[in-house]
């Protein structure tokens, strides 16, 4: 696993979350985004995840990415819900797609130190 890879990956979130915040045009669903086995990540937690069920390293990481593809698609529906939405309440420092990001960053580069 590239862990700086998945660390840019999840971190590119913010930027294509806050364009389609702007103009919600369906690209985005939040049904597919709060899978959390579908990206690269997700599909390492999965095949790892037997290998790694005693590291108290690993369920975090698993239980932050979780938590973050389910921040992202909460944001995917709010801006699909057509009330105004403002960026810094949904992708802001103190929103929980912003706490989950961290969280999820953190857990990775934990997981990293590991390896």
């Amino acid at each position: 696993m590239d862990f700086d890879k998945a660390i840019k990956a999840h971190s590119d979130w913010k930027m294509k979350l806050a364009v389609y915040l702007k103009k919600p045009d369906g690209s985005l669903k939040a049904g597919e985004l709060g899978q959390d086995n579908k990206c690269e990540l997700g599909s390492w937690i999965t095949a790892e995840g037997p290998k790694h069920n005693g590291s108290p390293e690993f369920a975090k990481l698993k239980a932050e990415h979780a938590r973050f593809h389910k921040a992202a698609a909460d944001v995917v529906r709010r801006a699909d819900s057509g009330k105004n939405v403002s960026e810094e309440t949904v992708l802001g420092a103190k929103s929980e797609f912003m706490s989950a990001s961290q969280g999820v960053v953190q857990a990775i580069l934990t997981m990293k130190a590991k390896a």
